[in-house]
């Protein structure tokens, strides 16, 4: 006796499971454009002063064709980021608007509804499709069913500024899922943007050489170290758009400089392997000039930017490790200022090491070389 009541209660299941397929089988759900590429940003694109960048506008199109009359309800799914735009990424955000809906061949308004079959919340031929809600096509104030539905999307993103601050490449991807309710169909819509740093470039003049001249034994000291005259290049630094970056100074000649210090840097070495001195690289404030700033002063950081030194009108040498930047307010600890265009004198001091270390049977020829860097913060 019982095994009729097991049958009776399978059949409406199966039946409902094929209703449910056979709907689904009978419409059709298209994107016109799976993937919107917002393309590579950088700082000295689209400047604006805000506090967000904004990247741009994407549409693309949605299309339901169904067989039979249908709810054309539709939901879009993905992270919110505010009332009315979505997350994209850290520090990204993006908005979906939607207009020109057309129901069987007629334009009709678009209703915000906060769940399937609840009525409308806001009604318009445009509106902000909000993050956990869903549109329905109204005719005469009522939704309505049809068997062909289709709008346009404009979605527009944004990134904060704070988001612009790169050292390196970065792409950003996310995604969210249009869901037609009844015939139970999905499309996944994925968005991306690639953000690279501006790009700066330094110049040193004269090619970046120092020429020391030609030196002979009575020029130097055989007990003691002897300093060469000072010698100045001039270096730039020109940025496609405003930057935050700091200086440092690889030594090509690592390992032959006669101190070793983060500030010295070696002159290469004699036939017999001695070192045959050191130079350092100076920077005074006092002789550099950035952008409409009147005033620069010099700050440094041991920590890869993670603190900075007091700043100060005081020369300083560069070095390997600590990060060398500018700002234009003495005494702050906040940083470098943004700066486009740097232009500051750099002092050369080279020092000879004592002759009695070194071997002078033959020519030494002074072989200092050195890379400066550009980080960006």
């Amino acid at each position: 006796m019982k095994l009729p009541r097991v049958l009776l209660l399978l059949a409406p299941l199966m039946s409902s499971g094929l209703t449910s397929l056979a709907m689904a089988d009978e419409c059709q759900f298209s994107l016109s454009q799976p993937l919107l590429d917002y393309g590579l940003m950088n700082r000295a694109i689209q400047p604006n002063g805000g506090q967000e960048r904004h990247l741009g506008v994407r549409n693309l199109s949605l299309s339901l064709s169904c067989a039979q009359p249908t709810d054309v309800s539709l939901f879009y799914r993905a992270m919110a980021a505010t009332a009315e735009r979505f997350h994209f990424a850290d520090r990204g955000s993006y908005q979906v608007r939607i207009r020109d809906a057309v129901l069987d061949g007629h334009s009709v308004d678009i209703g915000l509804i906060a769940g399937p079959g609840q009525p409308p919340t806001e009604t318009a031929s445009t509106l902000i499709w909000r993050p956990g809600h869903g549109v329905v096509a109204v005719q005469a104030g009522a939704p309505s069913q049809g068997r062909t539905f289709s709008a346009q999307l404009e979605v527009t993103a944004w990134v904060q500024e704070q988001g612009m601050l790169l050292r390196e490449e970065v792409t950003w991807d996310t995604a969210g899922v249009f869901d037609a309710i009844a015939p139970g169909l999905t499309r996944e819509a994925n968005l991306r943007a690639r953000f690279a740093p501006a790009a700066c470039q330094p110049m040193l003049s004269n090619g970046g050489l120092v020429d020391l001249g030609t030196l002979s034994n009575k020029d130097l000291n055989a007990d003691k170290s002897t300093r060469l005259p000072d010698k100045s290049l001039t270096l730039t630094v020109g940025c496609d758009a405003p930057t935050a970056f700091a200086l440092v100074m690889h030594d090509n000649r690592l390992g032959s400089a006669t101190v070793d210090s983060d500030i010295y840097y070696g002159l290469g070495k004699d036939s017999r392997d001695h070192k045959i001195g050191l130079y350092s690289l100076h920077f005074d404030p006092n002789d550099a000039s950035a952008d409409r700033y009147p005033k620069l002063y010099r700050t440094d950081s041991t920590t890869g930017g993670r603190a900075w030194s007091s700043s100060s009108a005081n020369p300083i040498p560069i070095g390997k490790t600590s990060y060398l930047a500018f700002t234009d307010t003495a005494g702050s600890t906040s940083g470098p200022v943004m700066i486009q265009t740097l232009a500051t004198r750099v002092t050369v001091q080279a020092v000879i090491a004592p002759t009695n270390d070194l071997d002078l049977s033959s020519a030494i020829d002074l072989d200092g070389a050195a890379t400066i860097e550009i980080l960006y913060l």
